[in-house]
C-alpha cells in the first residue's frame, strides 16, 4: 500500500471509530453512579432518590451519589443532566416540573424529550385540595356550588406562577366553570400561613407537605387529584369520585439517562431500578411520604411524558403563565 493510500485508510478508520455508536462498558458500573435532579435536599425528589439510591448502591457495589442542583424551577439540574456523558453514570430524576417547563418557558437550554432516554416512572405523589375547617363547603360538589354562588370571592394559593399547585387550580376552574382567584406566593410555606389564618380559602398541594396540617386539624381535605384514592388518605375521595370526571393532576418522579446511553446499560438500570422499587421496605418507606411506587417500562414512561406535557400545556395556556 502506498503512503497516500495508507493515510486515507487510517483517516477512514479514525472517522468510523469517532462516529460509531456508544458501546456498553463491560461489568457496568465500575465506578460511582450519580443521581442528579434540580431540587434541594429534603424535597420529595430528594427523599425518594436517597431511598432508591441506597438500595441501588447495595445492589451494584458502587457508591450512588445524590447530587442536588436546584435553580430555575428545576431546569438548572435538568440542563446539567442533559449535557452529562451518555454512559449511564448520570441518572436524571425528572419531575412534573419538566413537563410544565416545556410550555411555561419559551426557550430552554435542553430538550426534555430529545435529550433524555426514559427508564421508568419511579413514583407518583397526589396533590390534595385543602381548605380551612370553617370553609362552608365540605366536599367538591359543595365547593363548586359555593364558588358559583360567589364568583371571584374564593382565593387559592400556590408556591408561585407556573407551579403544579397553581396549574392544578387552573385545570379545576376550566373543568368546573368556576371563578377562583389565584394568589401566588414565594413558596408554599407562606401560602400555608395565609391559608390557616383565613386570608385565602384553598390550595392544591403535594400530599407530603399537606398531611401534617391535616393531621393537626388546622386544615381539612376536600379531594385528592389522583385517579385512585391515596393510600395515606384513604377516606378522602378523588376528584372523579366527587363529580369532576377524568381530573388527574399529580406530582411525579421518573428516571432518565442522557440520550445515546447504550441500550445494554439502559436495560440494566431499568431492571435493577424496578427490582429495587418492588422491595417491600422501599414501597413502605415511600408510602410513608405519600408516594405511590410505579416502576413501569421505558415505553410506558415515554408515553406518560408526552401525555403530561400535553395536559400541563393546556393548563399553562389557561393561566397565561410565562416564566421567561
Amino acid at each position: 500500500m502506498n503512503p497516500k493510500s495508507l493515510i486515507c485508510s487510517l483517516v477512514a478508520s479514525f472517522a468510523a471509530v469517532a462516529t460509531a455508536p456508544a458501546t456498553a462498558e463491560t461489568n457496568w458500573p465500575t465506578k460511582p453512579v450519580k443521581i442528579l435532579f434540580g431540587f434541594p435536599p429534603a424535597s420529595a425528589t430528594d427523599v425518594i432518590a436517597r431511598a432508591v439510591g441506597q438500595k441501588l448502591q447495595d445492589k451494584w457495589g458502587q457508591p450512588v451519589v445524590i447530587e442536588n442542583r436546584p435553580g430555575a424551577g428545576g431546569n438548572l439540574g435538568s440542563e446539567l443532566a442533559a449535557r452529562a456523558p451518555a454512559d449511564g453514570y448520570t441518572i436524571f430524576f425528572g419531575t412534573v416540573a419538566n413537563a410544565i417547563s416545556v410550555s411555561l418557558y419559551s426557550k430552554l437550554n435542553y430538550d426534555y424529550l430529545k435529550d433524555f432516554t426514559p427508564i421508568t416512572l419511579v413514583a407518583t405523589t397526589p396533590l390534595v385540595l385543602v381548605a380551612p375547617p370553617d370553609l362552608p363547603a365540605k366536599d367538591v360538589k359543595g365547593l363548586i356550588a359555593y364558588a358559583k354562588a360567589n364568583p371571584g370571592k374564593l382565593n387559592f394559593g400556590s408556591g408561585g406562577v407556573g407551579t403544579s399547585n397553581h396549574l392544578a387550580g387552573e385545570l379545576f376552574k376550566s373543568a368546573t366553570g368556576t371563578d377562583l382567584v389565584h394568589v401566588p406566593y414565594k413558596g408554599t410555606p407562606a401560602a400555608y400561613t395565609d391559608l390557616m389564618s383565613g386570608k385565602i380559602e384553598l390550595m392544591w398541594d403535594n400530599i407530603v407537605a399537606a398531611t401534617p396540617h391535616l393531621k393537626s386539624g388546622k386544615l381539612k381535605p376536600i379531594a385528592v387529584t389522583s385517579a385512585q384514592r391515596a393510600p395515606s388518605l384513604p377516606d378522602v375521595p378523588t376528584m372523579a369520585d366527587s363529580g369532576v370526571p377524568q381530573f388527574e393532576a399529580v406530582s411525579w418522579i421518573g428516571a432518565l439517562v442522557p440520550t445515546g446511553t447504550p441500550k445494554e446499560i439502559v436495560d440494566k438500570i431499568h431492571t435493577d431500578l424496578v427490582t429495587v422499587l418492588r422491595m417491600p421496605e422501599v414501597k413502605e418507606q415511600l408510602a410513608q411520604s405519600g408516594a405511590v411506587v410505579v416502576g413501569n417500562t421505558p415505553e410506558q414512561f415515554a408515553s406518560w411524558n408526552r401525555n403530561e406535557i400535553a395536559k400541563w400545556s393546556k393548563a399553562v395556556q389557561l393561566s397565561g403563565a410565562k416564566a421567561d
